[in-house]
Order: structure tokens, then C-alpha cells, then sequence
């Protein structure tokens, strides 16, 4: 019996390595083969470490950050090879999305202020791979509103690919404690303090509100408004970590990295290290964890309450863990679950999984819950869009048209889309012509041959703006109290710009930054 034990350990042993090995290979095969590393994946700028961080304030850390954007200007930009001097390249000066020739570098942290004495302050979160750009939109609002605005560009972004290469999760969450501070000191002792948080800005958001509860040091959230939050993501997030081990050995540098694309978007990368997606495991993991241990506790009623905006498909976080790994868990706190469901009369509806249709029935669970919970949705045979809400502790839900119109050509919203109107420059469907970004990536209607173009087409045809958004902002402007934006159909290519596109914005200069 003993010996049969071992013979069956040793084949699980042997079919373990066995297993490794193919992997490893199999992720050697595919990083060489794949396009080369150029200098903005190999060139680190250098940021701010935890403890500076820690003990820096806003204009160290805007300081710091002017250091890290010369870096690139010395050693990316005017090193750039001949060959990468073209139009669609974000690193090349002469190019359409070179970031500091568009009307605003959005990849810059920023502030706003706004008319008169702020009656509270709002630290915006942006998310993985992206930039401040993402919550413009939003900040404009909060504005408005009579917020004080701080909106950090977070270590290894806004730069080069490859600084997200070395940085952690706790790197982000230092300089959100430094962007609250900031928030803190432009609200005084008595201003409303909210954060928030798109995506992995998200996870960052919720955990800083979690810390503050134990930490008298740090200042405790007042409301969070969280889009797209990633409070979990798909599990093989989890084994990032693995994926790059050849990447240990020079030859195989190439095996850091998911992905290695063209850089054209002005203010989001295209190449995705494997660092980023261990480091989102690793924040959601510690995330899930301090949410569990608080809700043991007793103590997640001490969290200031959420607004959480979600599409019901989503392929890059979990829609699930935002409803079992949070909502589920909270008490009746005045928290509320926006829901984007799926277009249920979209002409491609034939082509849809059986799964898609009721994913939104897997997703939430009956009626009661502890929180409040909106569907924004529709029904066959109609594109008129509806609100039903389900206040917190009932099991009957109530309907109010909207007045809008899931386009017939969209099926679902997706990750990327929520927090970007149609009419965004960069990323709307029906882009405002004064809000020029360069490309206009979310207007191409893309037909043509495969292998023509630089970049694969589901990079394209991803939804990247939201149709709802003015519903979006109308309940952030109403949480916020700020005059509600005016509702206007999305313009027509060419036509008249919306109201709801951002004007020009007063952002604080960078101070002066120290010869690097």
C-alpha cells in the first residue's frame, strides 16, 4: 500500500513538472514571437518610493512627477528609433497623439477649484493602464458642484508601459493617502470629503475608506462613487506572477509582458505588463480580505455609503464579486448598485449566448437586499430604456422611463465605456469636433481586410463610451448637489458640440521642478 502511495505521488510530482514546463514554454513561444520591445518597455522613470510618498505633499508629488515626464522626454522620446516616427506613435513628437501637443496632457495629475469657497473636496481614482483623463467627465461635475478637485496621475502611469513593470499595489494606495491629504487640506476641517474610483481606482478607493476606519491619522470618506470598481477579477490574475518567470532571464525579457502593441492612444497604454495584472490580484485579494474581516466585525456600517456604477457584462472585472465580495455583505447604509444590463432588441441579438441573457438574473440575487439596487434596462421589441429600483429591505420594484434609447447596434455597455459620454473626443461614439484628442477612437466604424491595420480590431469594437451617461451624470450631480447636466442627444458627426463635453478646465501649474 505504501509503495503504491509513493508511486502515485511521484506521477503527481512528475505531472506537475511536466505541466510547469509546458507552461513556461508555451509562454516563451508566444512573447518571442510576438512584436519587439521598444524603449517604452524597457525604460523605468523614476517615482516617488512608499515613504516619500508618505511624507511628501501635493506639490512634492507634482514635482516628482515633472522629473519623471523629462526622464521620457530624454530618454524615450528624442532616442526614438527612425522607424517609430510615425503618425500613430503617442512617443513621437511629429505624431497626431502626441500627448503634449492636444490642447491638455490629460496623463498630468491635476487640481480644480471652483467658484467661491469649496464646501467639500473629491479625489478622483483613474484606472489600470490609464490616466486622470478617465474621470474628466466627472470631475467637471464635482466642479460644479462647488468641489475642490484632486486628481492624482498614479505611480507608473501617464508615462511609459513600462512603469508599470516594477510598481505594487501599495504604491497606489500611498499616493491616494496623499492625494486625500490634499483633498483634505483644499476642504478644511468641515468640507465633504468623497473619492472616485473607475476601475482599479475603484479597488483603491474602497480600501483607503476601509484603513481610515482604523487609522485616526488618515481622514476618513464621506461618500464614494465608484465605476466599474475591481473589487475581483478573473483568476488567472492570479497566476500572472508565473507567466513572466522566463522573463527573469534577458533573453526572454519579452515574457513580462501580455501583451506588447502600438502605442496610439494619447492617454492609455496599449501594452500590458504581467506586473499589472499580479498587481490587481494582489489589491483585490488584500481588498476582499479587509472588507471580509470588517464584515465579521460587525464594523461595515461604519463605511461612508457607495454609489457603484456597473455594467452587467464585463469582461475585465467581475461583476459577481461586486455584488457577493461587497454588496452582499454591507448593511442597510444608504449604499445603491447602478446596473447597465445588456440590450435585450439589439438587432445582433441572434448572435448573443444563451449565458448573456440572463446575466443579469446570476448576478443579483432576489429580493430583499440590504442595499438599494437600479437596472437600467430595456425589453424586446423596444429601445427605450427604463429605471427600476428596488429600495433597500423591499421585494417590489419601481419603473420610471428615461427617455432614452439603447442604440441598436450596441448589445451591452462594456468595462472601458461608463465613465466616457458620446460625445467624448477620444473615446465617444458621436465626438464633439472642439474636443480634438487626436484619434477618435470610438467613432471608427471599421470595415476593411484583416491584417491592415497596426492594432487588432476588438480594440476597435469594444464599446468605449456610454449612451446612459448623461443619466450617469444626472445621479452624481443630483448625489452632489450640482445643477444637473442638460440632456441632449448625442451630436451628429461634425454637429453641434454637447453640453456635456468638458470646456477648458483651469488646472495648477506644476511648480517648478529641479533639474533631474
Amino acid at each position: 500500500m505504501l509503495r503504491k502511495l509513493r508511486t502515485i505521488l511521484r506521477l503527481l510530482v512528475v505531472a506537475v513538472v511536466l505541466v510547469f514546463v509546458t507552461f513556461i514554454g508555451t509562454r516563451i513561444y508566444y512573447a518571442q514571437s510576438g512584436a519587439p520591445l521598444e524603449p517604452w518597455h524597457t525604460f523605468i522613470p523614476h517615482e516617488l518610493s512608499i515613504a516619500e510618498l508618505d511624507g511628501a505633499d501635493w506639490a512634492a508629488y507634482l514635482a516628482a512627477e515633472e522629473r519623471a515626464f523629462t526622464e521620457v522626454q530624454r530618454e524615450v522620446v528624442q532616442k526614438l528609433p527612425e522607424d517609430e516616427r510615425i503618425p500613430s506613435n503617442r512617443y513621437f513628437e511629429g505624431s497626431v497623439v502626441y500627448p503634449p501637443h492636444l490642447p491638455r496632457d490629460w496623463n498630468r495629475s491635476y487640481t480644480l477649484e471652483p467658484e467661491g469657497a469649496p464646501k467639500g473636496a473629491v479625489v478622483l481614482l483613474h484606472g489600470l493602464t490609464d490616466s486622470p483623463y478617465s474621470l474628466r467627465h466627472v470631475g467637471q461635475l464635482y466642479a460644479a458642484a462647488g468641489y475642490a478637485v484632486v486628481a492624482p496621475r498614479l505611480p507608473g502611469h501617464g508615462t511609459v508601459p513600462a512603469g508599470l513593470t516594477e510598481v505594487t499595489w501599495e504604491d497606489w494606495l500611498a499616493a491616494t493617502r496623499l492625494a486625500v491629504r490634499e483633498a483634505r487640506r483644499r476642504a478644511g476641517d468641515t468640507g465633504q470629503l468623497h473619492i472616485v474610483g473607475f476601475s482599479n481606482g475603484g479597488a483603491l478607493a474602497l480600501k483607503y475608506a476601509l484603513d481610515a476606519l482604523d487609522d485616526a491619522q488618515q481622514p476618513r470618506v464621506d461618500r464614494l462613487i465608484l465605476i466599474s470598481p475591481m473589487i475581483g477579477i478573473t483568476s488567472f490574475a492570479r497566476f500572472a506572477g508565473l507567466a513572466g518567470l522566463p522573463a527573469l532571464l534577458p533573453a526572454f525579457a519579452k515574457a513580462a509582458w501580455l501583451g506588447v502593441i502600438p502605442e496610439f492612444n494619447p492617454f492609455k497604454y496599449n501594452s500590458f505588463p504581467v506586473n499589472g495584472a499580479r498587481q490587481s490580484h494582489r489589491l483585490t485579494a488584500a481588498l476582499q480580505d479587509s472588507i471580509a474581516r470588517r464584515a465579521r466585525a460587525g464594523g461595515l456600517g461604519d463605511l461612508p455609503p457607495a454609489l457603484t456604477f456597473q455594467s452587467v457584462m464585463d469582461f475585465t472585472v467581475s461583476t459577481r464579486a461586486i455584488v457577493n465580495a461587497f454588496y452582499g455583505l454591507l448593511p442597510d447604509n444608504g449604499s445603491e448598485l447602478v446596473l447597465f444590463d445588456i440590450n435585450r432588441d439589439t438587432k445582433l441579438g441572434p448572435l448573443l449566448r444563451a449565458t448573456t441573457y440572463d446575466a443579469l438574473t446570476r448576478t443579483l440575487p432576489a429580493a430583499p437586499r440590504s442595499f438599494e439596487s437600479t437596472i437600467i434596462t430595456n425589453v424586446a421589441g423596444n429601445d427605450a430604456v427604463v429605471e427600476r429600483t428596488t429600495p433597500a429591505g423591499a421585494t417590489s420594484e419601481s419603473e420610471r422611463p428615461l427617455g432614452l434609447t439603447y442604440p441598436g447596434d450596441v448589445y451591452s455597455l462594456s468595462h472601458v465605456a461608463l465613465p466616457f459620454p458620446p460625445s467624448d473626443g477620444l473615446y465617444g461614439s458621436n465626438p464633439d469636433p472642439a474636443d480634438n484628442q487626436g484619434l477618435e477612437l470610438g467613432a471608427m466604424a471599421v470595415r476593411g481586410e484583416r491584417g491592415a491595420l497596426i492594432v487588432n480590431l476588438d480594440a476597435l469594437v469594444r464599446m468605449s463610451s456610454n449612451p446612459f451617461y448623461a443619466y450617469m451624470a444626472e445621479r452624481i450631480a443630483a448625489d452632489i448637489g450640482a445643477p444637473l447636466p442638460t440632456r441632449t442627444a448625442a451630436p451628429p458627426a461634425g454637429g453641434a458640440p454637447s453640453p456635456l463635453v468638458d470646456e477648458a478646465l483651469p488646472v495648477e501649474p506644476p511648480p517648478p521642478s529641479p533639474a533631474p
